[in-house]
């Protein structure tokens, strides 16, 4: 099995380092069954925007590691679309620097990065560290050893992506995995308005909202209790129930 890792925090990233010396552990030699294509600089909270006005570039940063001057989209759009003679089997995006719960989904780079692989036809594990301090980086790359076990005995359905929350305690401290659904936050705080140095107006974006539809079943409630949430992602993101409805509605145009 050739494994891409990526993520939003940048190639040198804490997470990604102890993920790929955990992997390369386990399921090497040789170490270009372990690849890394990671953004060049910290990309969290780019989504899944591709860079398409300018060309990218890469370097080596490392054996069969190399940095992307561009998004985490981009580091999988690249890895899997020619970069290499023989293409990866399985992406892995982390492990972030904190969690991506609920509504952080849609913004996160790292779920970004494992949806391109995934809408690339590749299985793909998005895992974030969920905690303050981060500590445990360990703990989340030991879950992503067992999850991609058990996937080479059984693969996902072509359509999945797991968003993988890891809470950041010892691996002796999980109370288990929890197959979990996505849960919301509160509004985030207001934003920060300040002056750089030359006295124009700046805005800073305010931090995330709490859990507001963090009950049983959640992500949320899981990660509060110890658990490892493993949420199902769809790469369609239709809503078909809707579609009926709609139009109907569309019939007075």
């Amino acid at each position: 099995m050739r494994i891409l890792l990526s993520n939003d925090d940048g190639y040198h990233a804490s997470g990604l380092v102890v993920l790929r010396e955990r992997l390369q552990q386990r399921f090497g030699p040789p170490a270009d069954d372990i690849i890394t294509v990671a953004p060049d600089r910290n990309r969290s909270g780019a989504s899944n925007s591709l860079t398409l006005e300018r060309p990218l570039r890469a370097r080596a940063v490392g054996p069969d590691a190399f940095a992307v001057d561009g998004t985490p989209t981009d580091c999988v759009h690249l890895a899997t679309t020619g970069f290499f003679e023989h293409p990866p089997d399985v992406v892995i995006s982390g492990i972030n620097a904190g969690s991506n719960l609920g509504d952080d989904v849609l913004y996160s780079g790292t779920v970004a990065a494992a949806t391109e692989g995934r809408s690339l036809g590749l299985p793909a594990i998005a895992v974030s560290l969920a905690g303050e301090t981060l500590d445990y980086y360990d703990t989340a790359a030991q879950v992503v050893d067992e999850l991609l076990t058990r996937l080479l005995h059984e693969p996902l359905p072509v359509d999945t992506v797991l968003n993988v929350n890891v809470p950041d305690v010892p691996y002796s401290a999980l109370t288990g995995f929890k197959a979990s659904r996505l849960g919301n936050r509160h509004r985030g705080e207001r934003l920060t308005v300040d002056t750089d140095p030359r006295g124009r107006t700046i805005y800073w974006i305010g931090q995330a909202g709490d859990g507001a539809e963090c009950g049983p079943g959640t992500d949320f409630h899981a990660v509060a209790n110890n658990a490892v949430s493993i949420t199902p992602l769809q790469v369609d993101r239709t809503r078909y129930p809707a579609i009926h409805d709609l139009d109907a509605w569309l019939t007075a145009l």
